[in-house]
């Protein structure tokens, strides 16, 4: 049946099959502490929530889970930040099915390489920087742990290497119940955790471009793409932690140290976009600071990494073309060179795709929980800030998410499901069905505004 299917198929199959394994596994009296089986709704939330790196969560991982229950939500979520497409396409190369050079460069497309190479290779390095990386986060961790806290060997291991594969995944789970708050001070926890979240959203292609950036190569050729996912990457962070610093110093930063205030922007700024780790209650932040969280959330990683949102260079694109509009040209361009106008549509889509996809998730949401309104302040901008962290993959809750109903939650199930597939999906279909009109209707205009 698999070699029937095509790429976008084998990516919906391959999430599907891993979430309801993964529901099942954690449905099963060896997954909790104690010894109960779980709803199964909520084994089914949070197979979907680790399987697409969201972080959302209604069951405290740290406290409700057993060894085997973490250890399963691990695996699931190391192979949803890997990319089930990766894990796929090895697969369908087990089961024989012979990959022809179009499905090489749709699996390309999958982690947003322009270079044509072979599909091993790229596998290869996907793998190898993976699994570096948080190999090398997991070490740096467990040797501050080491020095700071009261906690046996065998904590500290799993501990570190549970962060470092939820941070690099930009998953968001903790095994802390308050997530990283107790850490809000500590300059070597606070970078670490940076350090991973940045390189796991930057995405793959960035990577591997990167030591030639930074040593400038003048005979290396750097692509758009790379020079977009990192200065719009640059330009949010700065941006969020700026904003966050000036909302919340009078609030959720009150009485903190300059250290703790900066290292806190910083950290929240970079995490909002895609990861889901906090060191401050998201509940209680301002107002303003929720919404500009929104616009964060929405926009995401950078193509090919394991973050969510409708990405960096997405949202690059649309600058640049609104820019090209106002100022009434017929070429939207970046860094001196042209975007191609399939592009720009394809960005057209993704965003209005993805737009359409929150405001139905949200009327949804409210229509089921509108009681909840009665109780809760700002209760459609929690409902709104909820959504977008699923689609966004994102995982930062304002502490709603463990109160929904079952309508709820699977509302939000649907939205975290979608936020993971959706573009993915669209790209690769994109890709596959490349059919040119062979006629055109006449041309005629139309008021706009």
């Amino acid at each position: 049946m698999l070699r029937r299917l095509n790429p976008p198929q084998i990516v919906v199959v391959s999430f599907l099959v891993a979430i309801f394994i993964g529901t099942a596994l954690l449905s099963m009296p060896l997954a909790t502490r104690s010894g109960k089986s779980q709803p199964l709704l909520d084994s089914l939330f949070t197979a979907t929530s680790a399987t697409c790196v969201t972080g959302l969560a209604v069951r405290n991982t740290g406290t409700y889970f057993s060894r085997f229950g973490k250890a399963v939500i691990l695996v699931l979520l190391q192979m949803g930040g890997l990319g089930i497409m990766t894990f796929s396409t090895l697969f369908a190369i087990f089961l024989g099915r012979k990959l022809t050079i179009k499905h090489d460069l749709v699996i390309q497309r999958t982690v947003a390489a322009n270079k044509v190479q072979n599909l091993a290779t790229l596998i290869k390095y996907i793998l190898f920087i993976t699994l570096g990386i948080e190999f090398l986060g997991a070490a740096c961790l467990a040797l501050r742990w080491a020095t700071i806290m009261d906690w046996s060997c065998g904590r500290i291991f799993a501990n570190s290497i549970f962060h470092a594969i939820s941070a690099f995944c930009n998953a968001g789970f903790s095994l802390f119940s308050t997530s990283f708050r107790s850490f809000l001070g500590d300059p070597y926890i606070n970078l670490i955790m940076i350090f991973l979240i940045i390189i796991g959203g930057i995405g793959f292609v960035v990577i591997l471009e990167l030591p030639h950036f930074l040593r400038r190569k003048p005979r290396y050729h750097i692509s758009i793409q790379s020079k977009v996912a990192l200065a719009i990457s640059a330009a949010l962070i700065f941006i969020g932690a700026i904003l966050f610093f000036l909302i919340e110093k009078n609030n959720a930063m009150i009485g903190l140290s300059a250290k703790e205030k900066v290292l806190g922007s910083f950290f929240q700024s970079v995490t909002t976009r895609t990861a889901g780790f906090s060191t401050f209650n998201i509940g209680t932040l301002a107002t303003p600071t929720l919404c500009f969280f929104a616009v964060l959330m929405f926009i995401g990683a950078s193509p090919g990494s394991t973050g969510g949102g409708i990405k960096t260079c997405t949202f690059g694109v649309l600058l640049a073309t609104f820019f090209s509009m106002s100022k009434n040209k017929d070429r939207v361009s970046l860094f001196k060179r042209t975007i191609p106008k399939e592009v720009v549509r394809k960005s057209l889509v993704v965003v209005f795709l993805a737009l359409t996809w929150i405001f139905i998730a949200v009327f949804l949401l409210a229509l089921v929980e509108y009681k909840k309104a009665a109780v809760l302040d700002n209760f459609f901008l929690r409902m709104l800030f909820e959504v977008i962290s699923a689609f966004g993959t994102v995982g930062l809750s304002t502490g709603i998410t463990p109160t929904l109903s079952a309508a709820g939650k699977l509302i939000i199930i649907f939205t975290m499901f979608a936020g993971r597939i959706g573009p993915l999906t669209l790209a690769l279909a994109v890709a596959l069905q490349g059919d040119k009109a062979i006629y055109t209707y006449p041309e005629e205009k139309i008021m706009i505004g």
